[in-house]
Parts: structure tokens; C-alpha cells; sequence
């Protein structure tokens, strides 16, 4: 084998050397053709700038020129794609400069050049000077790129194609210049002296016939005719003809500025030419020296290749007599380290490798019997035989170690499972004395188990309850929102705790309140819950019985309360019908509130209450009674919607609602007598008015008159009296004459005669009249009068408004509203006074409320302070008032 290794390593040495010295080449060669391919991308881009340069200079120097700033405007699109395709080419990666940043800084200086020159900062000299600068710019990066040299001939070529674009770039500047001279005149050439148009030649004129040689050293034959021929055509010759004029400084010999462009564009077109057959050139010369690399380095890769057959044919010769009894010990290895006690080593030979095979039969062996113990003991755990040891004796060194390792494992292994055995049973005792309910379902939908609780809640064995889906036991109306928190199990939540109704075995419905964690890698849901029917229930009806009592506080009509009831004792009971019914005194009962349906079946329950003022029961209806003042005044009657009777408690429940009923009526009936005496309280001050105004006007009023007249009479006898006589007799008749007047006053106060005479508006208008605030009135009444009662009270209201208004109000104006509208009178008395009234301070305010509430109306009183006050009075009118 030694003799084998050693030619093998040296050719292997040699192989390396040269493959890595082939790949070397190969990658200088690349990089070279990148940087070529780069370098012409750069070069497109310098003339697309010259071309706009030369635009830009004609636009300097003559705006007004036909077609001027369209060639500008085109030059500079061209500029910009080749600027973009310059960026493709430079993102491939030269292993050179930065090329791609390069481009973007002349990216931005082509930019601000642009803006420059547009906005005429630049004369036609800088203009050319700045774009020169960064066409100058660019030759220099083509330079660097194409200065590899991998080789003589690509040397030569990338010298020529280079020569080329300098005597190019030299042409073109001195198109530029030129075009600025023959535009303006001699004269006028940007610090021109002496003879200012052989300064702006000479120099370009030296520079490109420096590159033209340069270019003629370094290309082939062919490209040395075509430079010939280029420089010997028409424009050629007028170029020239052009530097000799201006040499001679015969300025009569000087193209015009059209001439000129044409000539030196037609010049420059050949040239450009000649530049992209050198760039040919320089591409075949570099494409040519990477082939030949890679040739050389493929065929010194084959001729190791078949050096390397020829020395593994004489590895294999050797191998049948040394590697295969290694291979067969090795794989034997193997096979016993990965857990294969049937392979066997064949190999006895007498030898190292045959003691080494000798070895492993041995322990080939010994394992296999270490197996046998494990396989044993394994049985022994699966039959639940777990006093089994193995046979330490019968082993020795790591092996018995290792199966006394083996009895300890079993031996903990047995009192865990002790443990685990004692726990089963409490959890099992456990999972069967629980009250709540405790089951095991899987994700497919099915219970795999349930406790007693489980069945006895339900009223379901569990036999069924393990064979039908689950789903199928829940109440129809939640199926839905308990699919879709199994689904939000089956997800892997934590745990979801909610409640949701079960259709019971007896068809009725309990409530129960889960807590469920899923186990999703076993496909199971571990689940506990909790009958929570009955305090749902009592809840409900503690609810029920709020809004009911909360209508009977707010003092709403009987027969809202009755509506109410009806419909809360239908939901809570979950009957199909359920009446509030009032016995009349024929003994016929009239339904004062229904629910559900209409009450119906529960005729027999209504009369056996009535015949014996207690709750009843007759068939699947109950009745309670209504006991208002220890009188049966009703009852409340319920019919099951099931064939199975109501509850036991139902009569209870009922109970609970008969007395808010009672306390409803009562409540109305105390209102009602309220009311009426309140009214009756009211006529019969009206009343005493009445007979008080009568009184005085036919007794004192009378009597008054009757003063006055022998008054009146008296002061006639007295016409020979003492003049102090007569002055006493006049004092006392002014007395009777203001006592008179204050009388009337007082018996208008009490009764007016112009609100009985004339009616409501009448009435109104004459207190605004006599009212010492000024009044501003809005009346919209009907044409008929209004029920005595009403005018009375609105007549009243206004009055002692206006009387406030005066005294305590200090109001400069006071507003009068009345009208009608959908049977009600509203009157809005408000003035702009200091306010702050308060209904409850005084008797005035009180004694108006008391007033309209008789009538069957509403007094509201708003007084802010500092904001006056403002009194609503609404009152109910009979239709045919309000007609």
C-alpha cells in the first residue's frame, strides 16, 4: 500500500499545483473579460455625453438655432440610457473600484451640470469644460479597468482600443471649441489672444495625432488601412483643410458652423468606428486567452484522471487479499453496535485479524444473552409479574452492573406502581361519590365516560349516554354555540369554562356550568360541571319580580302591570299560556293580561280558586289568588305547555306575583281616591268662592251702595253747616268710596265674572291688562269653552304667576302661552326674573299644583337662579273641548 501511496500523493501534489495554477489564469483571465465588457458600457456612455456636450455647447452659443434644444432634449435621453445600461454592466462585479458608486456621482454631477447650464450660468466654455471634465473622468476608469494586461496580445489590443478613445475624445473637444468659435466669431472666443482660433486647435489638433500613432503601433494591419482611408475621405480632408486655415490664420478659408459640424460628425462617425473594431478586437483577444487556459487546464486534468485509474485497478488488485476480512470484521462491528445479534463473522484465520474475529463471536454471544434477560424481564412487566430479577450471578464486569441497574429499575418501578394504584382507586372513588358532574369525552364527539352524577342529573343510563353524539343531549338553541366552543377546544385552548342547557330524560331542561380542559395529543376533553338550574331559575324570578315591582313603584296603570305579570309568570314558568283574571260580581272573570297564547284550559283552575279563594291545581293548570283589602279580587292562572304537570313550586312562585298585583290596585285605588278627593277638595273651594262673592255682592256690596247714598243725601242737607261739618262728611264718603272699591277687588279675586261670562281668553287678557308687569300673550284656543274646571285652574295658575312676577320675581316682561293639541291644554307662563323659585317653599306654588293635579293634570316649574322662572301647566281636555 506504501508503494502504491507514495507516485499517487506525488501526482495528487502535481494535479493540485497545476489546477490551482490553471485557476489563477483563468480567474485573472475572467475578471479581465468583466472588466473589458464594464470598460465598453463606459465607453458607450462617454459618447452619448459628448453628443450632448456638443448639444449643450450649440444651445449656449445659439439658442435661437433650428432644431437646437430637440437635439438637447434627445442627447440627454440617450445620455441617461446609456448611464442606466453603464449601471447593469457595473453591478456585475469587477473585482476593480467601485465602478457602480462612480456612476452615481457622476450621475449627480451630470445632473447638477444640467441645471447649470440650463439656467445659463455657464457660458458655452464652461458648459464644454465641465462635461470634458467628466468625459475625462470616465476614459480614466476605462484606463484602470482595461490596464490588466493577462497577456501580450490582450495588452496590445486594450493599448490600441484605448488610443482610439483618446484621439476620439480629443476630436470631439475640439468639434466643441471650434463650433463655439465659428458661432460667435473669432473675436469673441472665450479668452482667445493673439490669434485666439489657433490656440483653441493646437492642442486637441497634437493630442489626437499622438493617439492615432499609438493606435496605428498596437492593431492589426487591417484597422491601420481603415484609419488611412477614414482620415482621406471628404471629411477628413476638410477637417484638415479646416486646422490649416485656422493655422495660417486665414480666416476667409473657414467653414461656416453647419459645414463644420457635418464634417467633423461625418470624421468622428469613422473614428467611432475604427473604436468599436479595436473594442472587437480587444473582446476576441480576451476570450481567446481564457479558452486556451481552460483547454490546458482540462487536458492536464485528464491525464491525471487516467493516471489515478490506472493506480485504483492496482488498489483493487490488493484488496481481495487484505480488506476483506477487515471489511467483514468491520461491518460485524457494525452490525453489533447498532442492535444485530444474527450477523456472523465467517473469517478463522490465524492471524491478528483472525483473534480480533475470534473476539467479537464472543461477545456476539454475551450479548445475545443480555438480550434474553431483557426480553424475560420485559415479560415479566407486561404480565404484571413485577418480583421478577435477573440473573446477576450469570454475568460479570459491566454486564452484571448493568442488570443489577436493571433489578433497582424494576424493584422502583413496583412501588411506583403501587402508588399509582392506590391513587387510581381514590381517584375512581372519587370520580363516583362526586355530586357534580364528571365525564371524559373525546374529540370525536362522543363521551367515553361519565359518573353517576352524570346519569342521575341527566336521567340518561349511561349505556346512552355513551353511544349518541353528545351535541345530541344539549338543548336545540344553544347545538351551535356549543359546537363552536368544542371547536375552540379542539384548537388546544387552555380551558374554557361556559354554560349551555341539557334536555333532561323527562324532556325538561336543566342548566349546567362547565369548566373543560382539552388534551389534544390524546384526543380527549376532561370536563366538570355543575347543575346550576335552579339558581338560574331563582335568579329569573327574582329578576321577573324586579321589573314587575319596579312598575308598581313607578306607578303605572293596572293594566300595564297586569300585561307585565302575565308575560314574566309565562317566561319563568315556561308555559304556553298565562292570565290575570278579575272576578266580577256575576262571578264571571274578565282577563285583564295575557301572555304567550290565549288563555285557554285554565277555566277549571280559575273556578276552583274562586270557590275556594286558594291556589289550585286541576290538571296542567294552576291558579293563584289575588287578595286585595282580605277580598278575592282575582287570581293568576298558568297552563303547562308539556304533558307532564307544573312544578310543585308553582303555587309559591304565583304567590310572590299575587302580591304585587294586590299592591298594585291598592296603590291604584289609593291614587284614584286621591284624585277624587283632591277634586273634591277643589269644587268645594270653589264653591265657598262662589258663595262668598255672592254674599258680599248681595249683602255688604248693598249696604255699602246704601252708605253712600245717605251719605250723598246728608252732604246735601248741610249746605248752612261749619265748612268742618262738611269736610268730615266728604272724608267719609271718599272712605265708603275706596272701601267700595276695595270690596270689588276682593270679590273679583274670588270668583271673576269675566272668566264665567266670556270665558278662558277673556278672562286672560283682563289680567294681563291689570297686571303691573308688562304681559305678552300667545293665545291659540278653541272657538267653544273649555270645561269650567279647566278655566278655573288655568285662570288661577296665571294669576298667581303674574302676582309673583310683581312682588318677588322683579320681571320686566312676562310671556303667556296657551294651546291645544292632542287633547291636552298646555300653558307656558315665563319671565325673565331673578328665578330661583322653589315649588316646595311656600303654599302658593303647592296650592297651584294642587289645582291642576285635581283637574287631572301636570304642573312643572323651572327656575333657575338668575335665569327667571318658567311654570308648564298641562291638562287633559275631553275631545269635543279639544274639537
Amino acid at each position: 500500500m506504501l508503494l502504491v501511496l507514495l507516485p499517487v500523493s506525488g501526482l495528487l501534489a502535481f494535479t493540485v499545483f497545476s489546477a490551482v495554477t490553471d485557476w489563477r489564469e483563468a480567474h485573472t483571465l475572467r475578471d479581465f473579460r468583466t472588466a473589458t465588457r464594464v470598460s465598453f458600457a463606459l465607453t458607450a456612455l462617454t459618447e452619448a455625453l459628448a453628443r450632448e456636450r456638443l448639444a449643450e455647447v450649440l444651445v449656449a452659443v445659439d439658442p435661437d438655432r433650428q432644431g437646437v434644444t430637440a437635439e438637447r432634449d434627445a442627447a440627454r435621453r440617450a445620455t441617461d440610457r446609456a448611464l442606466t445600461a453603464a449601471r447593469e454592466g457595473a453591478e456585475d462585479g469587477t473585482g476593480q473600484p467601485d465602478v457602480l458608486g462612480q456612476l452615481d456621482a457622476k450621475g449627480r454631477q451630470l445632473f447638477a451640470t444640467r441645471l447649470e447650464a440650463g439656467s445659463g450660468s455657464f457660458t458655452p466654455m464652461e458648459t464644454e469644460q465641465t462635461y470634458a471634465s467628466l468625459t475625462n473622468d470616465l476614459l480614466n476608469t476605462v484606463h484602470h479597468l482595461d490596464s490588466g494586461r493577462p497577456s501580450r496580445a490582450s495588452g496590445r489590443a486594450a493599448d490600441g482600443y484605448l488610443a482610439a478613445l483618446e484621439a476620439i475624445e480629443a476630436a470631439e473637444r475640439e468639434r466643441a471649441d471650434l463650433a463655439v468659435l465659428f458661432a460667435t466669431g473669432p473675436g469673441n472666443a472665450p479668452g482667445a489672444t493673439g490669434d485666439p482660433s489657433q490656440a483653441l486647435s493646437d492642442p486637441w489638433q497634437a493630442l489626437e495625432a499622438a493617439q492615432l500613432d499609438t493606435f496605428r503601433q498596437n492593431v492589426s494591419g487591417r484597422l491601420k488601412v481603415r484609419l488611412s482611408g477614414v482620415l482621406l475621405q471628404p471629411a477628413g480632408r476638410t477637417v484638415r483643410a479646416t486646422r490649416e486655415a485656422l493655422a495660417a490664420g486665414d480666416t476667409a478659408k473657414l467653414p461656416s458652423l453647419d459645414r463644420w459640424l457635418a464634417a467633423s460628425t461625418g470624421r468622428l462617425t469613422a473614428l467611432r468606428a475604427l473604436a468599436d473594431a479595436a473594442e472587437d478586437e480587444l473582446a476576441t483577444a480576451a476570450d481567446r486567452d481564457l479558452r486556451a487556459v481552460k483547454d490546458r487546464g482540462e487536458r492536464e486534468l485528464g491525464l491525471s484522471v487516467v493516471v489515478l485509474l490506472a493506480v485504483t485497478v492496482l488498489a483493487l488488485t490488493l484488496r481481495r487479499s487484505i480488506n476483506r476480512p477487515l471489511t467483514e470484521v468491520s461491518e460485524g462491528a457494525k452490525a453489533l453496535a447498532d442492535g444485530d445479534l444474527s450477523y456472523d463473522i465467517r473469517y478463522t484465520g490465524r492471524d491478528e485479524i483472525g483473534d480480533v474475529a475470534d473476539t467479537f463471536r464472543e461477545l456476539h454471544v454475551t450479548s445475545e444473552r443480555f438480550a434474553a434477560e431483557i426480553r424475560t424481564m420485559n415479560t415479566a412487566i407486561d404480565d404484571n409479574r413485577l418480583g421478577h430479577r435477573a440473573d446477576v450471578a450469570a454475568f460479570g464486569g459491566t454486564w452484571a452492573q448493568l442488570l443489577r441497574g436493571m433489578n433497582a429499575t424494576m424493584a422502583s418501578f413496583a412501588a411506583a406502581h403501587g402508588r399509582r394504584d392506590k391513587a387510581e382507586q381514590e381517584l375512581e372513588s372519587i370520580f363516583n361519590l362526586s355530586l357534580d358532574l364528571l365525564c371524559i369525552s373525546g374529540l370525536d364527539g362522543y363521551f367515553k365516560r361519565v359518573n353517576p352524577a352524570f346519569e342521575r342529573t341527566l336521567g340518561y343510563p349511561g349505556s346512552t349516554l355513551l353511544s349518541r353524539p353528545y351535541i345530541d343531549f344539549v338543548h336545540e338553541e344553544d347545538r351551535d354555540r356549543v359546537q363552536a366552543i368544542l371547536d375552540r377546544l379542539a384548537t388546544g385552548a387552555e380551558v374554557v369554562e361556559f354554560e349551555n342547557r341539557y334536555v333532561r330524560g323527562d324532556g325538561s331542561e336543566c342548566w349546567l356550568q362547565w369548566s373543560c380542559r382539552p388534551v389534544i395529543e390524546e384526543g380527549l376533553i376532561y370536563a366538570a360541571a355543575r347543575d346550576v338550574t335552579e339558581s338560574r331559575s331563582a335568579a329569573r324570578e327574582q329578576a321577573a319580580l324586579r321589573s314587575v315591582a319596579t312598575l308598581v313603584a313607578r306607578g303605572v296603570p293596572p293594566h300595564e302591570v297586569f300585561t307585565a305579570v302575565a308575560h314574566e309568570v309565562g317566561l319563568l314558568l315556561s308555559t304556553s299560556s298565562a292570565a290575570v283574571l278579575r272576578y266580577e260580581a256575576d262571578g264571571a272573570a274578565t282577563v285583564l293580561g295575557s301572555a304567550r297564547t290565549a288563555a285557554t284550559g285554565g277555566q277549571e283552575a280559575a273556578r276552583a280558586v274562586a270557590a275556594t279563594g286558594r291556589a289550585a291545581r286541576v290538571g296542567r293548570s294552576v291558579g293563584a289568588p289575588i287578595v286585595v283589602d282580605d277580598r278575592l279580587w282575582g287570581a293568576v292562572v298558568v297552563s303547562a305547555s308539556r304533558p307532564e304537570p307544573l312544578p310543585r313550586e308553582t303555587e309559591s312562585r304565583l304567590a310572590d306575583f299575587t302580591e304585587l298585583i294586590a299592591t298594585a290596585i291598592a296603590n291604584a285605588d289609593s291614587r284614584a281616591q286621591l284624585a277624587a278627593s283632591r277634586a273634591r277638595v277643589v269644587a268645594a273651594g270653589d264653591a265657598s268662592r262662589r258663595r262668598i262673592e255672592r254674599d258680599l255682592h248681595d249683602g255688604v256690596q248693598q249696604r255699602l251702595v246704601s252708605l253712600q247714598l245717605d251719605l250723598r243725601m246728608a252732604e246735601s242737607m248741610t249746605a248752612d253747616q261749619p265748612a268742618e261739618l262738611v269736610e268730615q262728611l266728604a272724608h267719609i264718603g271718599k272712605g265708603l268710596d275706596d272701601a267700595f272699591e276695595d270690596l270689588l277687588q276682593i270679590s273679583r279675586g274670588i270668583h271673576p265674572a269675566i272668566l264665567s261670562k266670556g270665558g278662558l281668553g277673556p278672562a286672560l287678557r283682563a289680567l294681563a291688562r291689570r297686571s303691573a308687569v308688562p304681559v305678552e300673550l300667545d293665545l291659540e284656543l278653541p272657538g267653544a269653552r273649555l270645561p269650567e274646571q279647566i278655566e278655573v285652574a288655568v285662570y288661577y295658575v296665571t294669576s298667581e304667576c303674574l302676582t309673583n312676577a310683581a312682588k318677588h320675581a322683579r320681571a320686566t316682561v312676562v310671556e303667556v302661552r296657551a294651546r291645544v293639541y292632542e287633547d291636552i291644554l298646555e300653558v307656558v307662563i315665563g319671565d325673565d326674573g331673578v328665578g330661583g323659585a322653589d315649588p316646595g317653599g311656600g303654599s302658593g306654588l303647592i296650592g297651584l299644583t294642587d289645582r291642576v293635579e285635581a283637574a287631572g293634570g301636570r304642573l312643572t316649574v323651572r327656575s333657575p337662579p338668575g335665569r327667571g322662572t318658567t311654570l308648564i301647566a298641562r291638562l287633559p281636555l275631553p275631545r269635543s273641548a279639544a274639537e
